[in-house]
This record gives structure tokens, C-alpha cells and sequence, in this order.
């Protein structure tokens, strides 16, 4: 039988939904509360585009997730909404692109008040695509 890598089994926030609510900025919400540091740190996020890694993408649809094509600060930045700690908003320095596919892929983020978490943070369930308005 394979064993799940212990990263992976731990407990960790899971990627609700992600909405375009502005020609740049994207919502994004988990279904546990998020550690600070680790979800706002722009570095633990990939955006997924048919169009492959240009404007809000980081990388096409057939690229590998590795921290070189993660977003880069200079590109883009992630807040909190509030205190909820579950809901935060990604905000760019270009536009989505109208029409074109995007899905947002954490990684790594944390539970509140732990680390250690080397895993996907989205799963079957999250609605983490939608085309560009």
C-alpha cells in the first residue's frame, strides 16, 4: 500500500472559491483560517491560464508548479479582507485578460497558528477557475 506523505496529511485551509471582482484583483477564500504570513505571501501562489504565463498567469496549463514561476511581488500582491483570516483579495499591476481562463493555485498556506504545510491548498470541490471580464 502507498503512504501519503506526512506534508500532505496534515491539516490545511482549502481553496473555497476564487472570484475576479476587478479588472485586476481576484477574491479568494478558504474553508479554515489561514495563517497570516503564509497566505499573503504572494510567492505561494500560481495563476494557471490557457494562454500560457503572460499578464496575471504565471504559467500555462501544461507548466509545473516550481517556486521560479510562482507570482512574483513585483507583479502582484495578496491582503486580508478584514480579520476573517478565511477571505483575502489578490491584487495586480496589469488586468485579467477578457476571455481568457484563469485558475488560481495556492500552495503551502497554513493553518492560523501552524507551519509546515508543503501541499496543494485546493482540491475536487474548490472553484478556483473563471474567465477573465
Amino acid at each position: 500500500m502507498n503512504e501519503i506523505p506526512a506534508f500532505r496529511q496534515m491539516d490545511h485551509p482549502v481553496l473555497v472559491e476564487a472570484t475576479q471582482i476587478a479588472p485586476n484583483q481576484i477574491s479568494i477564500t478558504y474553508d479554515q483560517p489561514a495563517d497570516f504570513a503564509s497566505a499573503t505571501n504572494i510567492s505561494n501562489y500560481w495563476i494557471r491560464s490557457n494562454m500560457g504565463p503572460i499578464g496575471i498567469a504565471s504559467v500555462g496549463m501544461n507548466d509545473p508548479l516550481m517556486s521560479s514561476n510562482a507570482i512574483r511581488p513585483e507583479i502582484g500582491m495578496i491582503t486580508p479582507v478584514s480579520n476573517s483570516k478565511t477571505r483575502f483579495v489578490m491584487s495586480f499591476r496589469v488586468n485579467a485578460m477578457t476571455g481568457v481562463m484563469y485558475t488560481v493555485l495556492p500552495c503551502f498556506v497554513n493553518l492560523e497558528g501552524r507551519t509546515g504545510f508543503m501541499g496543494e491548498n485546493w482540491g475536487p470541490l474548490s472553484r478556483n477557475m473563471f474567465i477573465g471580464m
